[in-house]
């Protein structure tokens, strides 16, 4: 088949509900994928990156979702990007590979000679086109983003050692108890349909396995609850592990950022990383201005065109302001999310927070935290319609949604 022929199909996991409760309170209100990071929803920025992929047919998004949760989404950005995307629901757990497994018919409808994966909470620079190329060159199954990361930080992932020559994936281990190696999995991948074959395979063997054994009740009752069902099919253990050193699987290498995004405080991080990464993909979206008939914008700033800030008010760096908010005279905000509808009154002043949708901050109030994005209180959160009232000081905490402040709180969890 000629390289003009050629058909790419990208799918891109975006989990469910039970999956995002460590994005709560934010993802009470919406689904996890489509919390705007750097104004954009979450799995716009892999999806606008699978745009850049020659010759690319379909975008599939996989989750457990209701599907009416994704229809608008799916709808506009399908007509934003002149690209086909749909979503399909999944109706139980299949595991990384069974998720893909289960659509199998569907993903190869458009005959596609490769296949692209990604998890949707992850955040980087998404070098697809690179990453197909290296893997045409390398001519096995599939080819893994890979990252060095230090040391102390790897075995929270899946640790892979790979030929330095060659490319290929020598050894691949699921966050392992002793250290392995300080490169890893970064969950963005590139297959040929011959993953397929290889799902397939664990599936009959598991099949097979349970065939053999003629179990008492009892004996089986045990054997279903320690042993996944056949269509079961993790990626990572089941594929990625035995695979390793076949000359199967390969690896590409990024030196740009990545994130996983699995609290509120990664979000905010992740914001931070999408903005800088607009300088160069897509500075019209990044707001300007000096003071005089516009905010004073310091560093990277997103301002949806709805939302209304006075020209008093400073902003940035790393600030994200979404639709029809309303910024006040004198208002200073640094490293925040501003989510739709929210209103900040004159002289407030906002740091390390997200502020939720129809929220609003009173005068010389300040909603504030240390920045420890990876604490479970290093940013601030409010959830959906929070009132802070006026001279109010929030820090450090998490506020659910509908609450009144009338009073100053630290270091707390307001239920």
């Amino acid at each position: 088949m000629g390289s003009s022929e050629e058909k790419v199909v990208a799918v891109i996991m975006v989990g469910g509900p039970t999956k995002g409760t460590r994005f709560r309170p934010l993802s009470l209100n919406i689904p996890k994928p489509l919390f705007p990071l750097a104004g954009q929803p979450m799995v716009h920025h892999p999806i606008s990156a699978c745009k850049k992929i020659p010759n690319l047919a379909q975008i599939y998004l996989v989750g457990f979702y209701e599907e009416r949760e994704f229809a608008m989404y799916v709808s506009s950005i399908s007509n934003e990007l002149r690209v086909p995307v749909r979503y399909l629901r999944e109706d139980k757990p299949h595991g990384s590979a069974g998720g893909l497994n289960n659509f199998r018919d569907l993903i190869m409808e458009d005959n596609p000679s490769h296949i692209f994966l990604l998890n949707c909470d992850v955040c980087c620079s998404f070098p697809l086109p690179e990453m197909l190329e290296a893997h045409k060159r390398f001519g096995g199954m599939g080819t893994i983003l890979v990252i060095k990361v230090s040391a102390e930080s790897a075995s929270q992932f899946g640790e892979l050692v790979a030929d330095p020559v060659t490319n290929e994936l020598l050894h691949y281990t699921e966050k392992p108890e002793t250290f392995v190696s300080d490169y890893i999995n970064c969950g963005v991948y590139v297959f040929t349909p011959d993953i397929f074959t290889a799902i397939q395979g664990v599936s009959s063997q598991r099949k097979d396995r349970a065939n053999l054994r003629h179990l008492s009740s009892f004996e089986a009752l045990q054997s279903a609850t320690r042993n996944p069902p056949s269509d079961f099919v993790r990626l990572d253990q089941d594929i990625l592990t035995p695979f390793a050193g076949k000359k199967q699987l390969y690896t590409y290498e990024t030196m740009d950022f990545w994130e996983q995004i699995k609290t509120p405080g990664m979000s905010l991080k992740c914001s931070a990383l999408y903005l800088a990464q607009f300088r160069f993909t897509s500075p019209n979206l990044l707001a300007s201005g000096d003071g005089t008939k516009s905010a004073t914008i310091i560093g990277d700033v997103y301002i949806h065109p709805s939302a209304k800030v006075h020209p008093s008010a400073k902003i940035g760096p790393n600030v994200s302001i979404s639709a029809n908010a309303r910024i006040g005279a004198g208002v200073r905000l640094i490293s925040c999310i501003i989510l739709d509808d929210v209103e900040i009154m004159e002289n407030a002043v906002v740091f390390h927070a997200i502020v939720g949708w129809k929220s609003s901050i009173g005068k010389w109030s300040r909603v504030q935290a240390e920045g420890d994005y990876n604490a479970k209180l290093g940013i601030t959160i409010l959830g959906e319609a929070v009132a802070v009232e006026d001279e109010v000081v929030v820090t450090n905490s998490i506020v659910l949604p509908n609450k009144t402040l009338n009073v100053s709180v630290q270091d707390e969890i307001l239920l």
